[in-house]
């Protein structure tokens, strides 16, 4: 059975207010008792319950997280470093799916907001600005987002990609992106345009302005580096040029972002950007909490971005 507040009075000859002054820090408690009801609690395996929590603070110890797309394999790994980072500090996660779109990211707002969260860590839908909501807010977006909390450098990231193709010699690079209205995308675009040496050759593929691009005719027409803004994207190119009888890395070299689960697992494995997730969730539910409880403001951050090499790139080929 689960212990209650009387039962560690009882074992230490206190009252249950005495008890609950000093797990909660509320009151006035000896530092001497307060460590020895501390102790006690945790020798008993005592846990308070949201239920009573939320009567003495007017809080439910619980936090909303609003993904855009659960589908995507990003967001389940960053769901689960959020996750790991609230119950540190004492909070519980209900999760939301956006499903892709605007009324669904609403819907889901005002569901956690209907069931008592304290607080909300969202992943914006892709071209989205965050109203006022009445309660703590923490987005992970972009910096280039004005609401962002914590995020990683997406533009950096672009650099740093554009920069290890260059530095393996390759003179003509695809960009390739799915949507102008993702402002993570954009910023990863902005990034590479920035590298880009002088006497190198780029263009800016967009898959909304069309879904079949043929990858296999930008080889033939001199292209031999591939940047995709996500993994999922670079998959796609990597696919395709393989099945059209194009050797990855022998001919184009191809990278993506993100360093999702199936990258390293594929043949060849991916070179790709990595986010450091569980930096960018603790430093989230940072800002979320300083909200929450009323401490000083946290400051936003910027994550770095590393770069995972892998097989898909090598050397320009020989022309």
């Amino acid at each position: 059975m689960q212990p209650k507040l009387r039962d560690i009075a009882k074992d230490l000859g206190v009252s249950t207010a005495t008890v609950s002054n000093a797990l909660s820090g509320n009151g006035r408690v000896s530092v001497e008792l307060r460590d020895r009801i501390r102790a006690k609690a945790t020798a008993m395996a005592y846990s308070p319950s949201l239920q009573g929590r939320a009567l003495r603070t007017g809080r439910s110890g619980v936090i909303g997280l609003i993904l855009p797309d659960i589908s995507n394999p990003l967001f389940p790994a960053f769901a689960q470093s959020i996750e790991a980072a609230a119950e540190k500090v004492g909070y519980g996660v209900l999760i939301a799916d956006s499903h892709g779109n605007t009324d669904g990211q609403n819907d889901a707002l005002l569901r956690m907001m209907r069931q008592g969260a304290d607080g909300i860590v969202i992943i914006p839908r892709r071209g989205t600005r965050m109203k006022d909501l009445g309660l703590p807010v923490a987005v992970v977006d972009t910096p280039s987002t004005p609401e962002n909390s914590a995020s990683a450098d997406h533009q950096d990231g672009g650099r740093i990609a554009a920069q290890h193709l260059q530095d393996l010699g390759h003179k003509k690079i695809a960009l390739i992106a799915d949507s102008r209205n993702s402002s993570v995308q954009n910023d990863r675009i902005e990034g590479m345009k920035e590298a880009m040496n002088p006497d190198t050759e780029y263009c800016v593929f967009w898959q909304e302005d069309n879904r079949r691009l043929d990858f296999v005719s930008l080889v033939a027409e001199g292209y031999t580096g591939f940047i995709a803004t996500s993994d999922l994207y670079a998959l796609s190119a990597l696919t395709q040029l393989q099945r059209g009888g194009i050797s990855v890395p022998g001919l184009a070299s191809v990278m993506g972002f993100d360093d999702l689960a199936f990258s390293a697992a594929i043949a060849p494995s991916l070179t790709t950007l990595a986010q450091d997730t569980d930096q960018i969730a603790t430093h989230a539910i940072a800002c979320l909490t300083a909200q929450i409880e009323g401490t000083a403001p946290v400051q936003k951050v910027v994550v770095p971005m590393t770069l995972i090499k892998r097989d898909s790139t090598k050397a320009a080929p020989e022309t």
